[in-house]
């Protein structure tokens, strides 16, 4: 008896930072989980690409697809796409430009280093994504 191997989704998204080091997560309209903003990688485009596209049709954001620092790959359970996985190219992005909600962006959340949001999170942003940016600023002890 085989198994099916789960469908992989691959996505390019975004560790959006702020002046004051915050990270940005998203929800989806229709959907509970917050994660970082970003989207699937259409065919023959480049993850850099995708990024770039994706924070402009969701956040009305103009990031070029050089400036992003790529930060690794990542997998987890797909938070929206049940017997999926995602497959995450994350790139840390700093912005100071203010975000909007939009295409299928509901709600917006900034989120500090130092904090534990009272936030529905995706697997991925929970178990891999979040605990690297927390890394990355954490006040050194």
């Amino acid at each position: 008896m085989t198994v099916a191997s789960p469908t992989l989704i691959r996505i390019a998204a975004a560790l959006l930072i702020d002046s004051e080091g915050r990270t940005l997560l998203v929800r989806k309209r229709g959907t509970q989980a917050f994660m970082q903003p970003g989207g699937k990688i259409d065919e023959g485009e480049s993850a850099r690409a995708a990024l770039a596209r994706e924070l402009h049709e969701e956040l009305g954001l103009r990031v070029h697809p050089d400036a992003p620092a790529h930060l690794g790959r990542f997998q987890a359970v797909a938070a929206n796409e049940p017997g999926c996985q995602v497959q995450a190219e994350l790139f840390r992005v700093d912005s100071d430009e203010q975000p909007r909600a939009a295409a299928e962006i509901e709600a917006l959340a900034w989120v500090s280093a130092d904090e534990t949001p009272d936030l529905v999170l995706a697997p991925l942003t929970r178990d891999a994504i979040l605990p690297l940016y927390r890394d990355l600023f954490s006040a050194p002890r």
